[in-house]
């Protein structure tokens, strides 16, 4: 991504969210922030992320082999029970 798509596309996010970029950060439950945009940049910074491909160890692209490809609308939930037994219980 260029300097100018970069540009371009920040003008158009806070457009479409009225709020500056900067605004628009967020941090997980685990305390990590999160920004609105991740480019290659990004990784240049980060020599320990393994990347990886989808289906395959370490998982940062998802489980499946084909990445959700024919299940876009996939979401996993973290149920916050401390067993499997106590989940299912709860969701019965």
């Amino acid at each position: 991504m260029t300097d100018s798509d970069q540009q371009l596309w920040q003008k158009a996010f806070e457009k479409q969210m009225k709020l500056p970029l900067s605004k628009c950060s967020w941090q997980t439950q685990e305390g990590i922030d999160i920004a609105p945009l991740y480019t290659a940049q990004d990784l240049d910074k980060r020599s320990d992320v393994l990347i990886g491909v989808p289906g395959a160890a370490p998982y940062t692209r998802g489980i499946q082999p084909s990445g959700y490809v024919g299940r876009p609308w996939t979401v996993r939930q973290y149920a916050g029970f401390s067993t499997a037994e106590e989940s299912n219980a709860f969701y019965r």
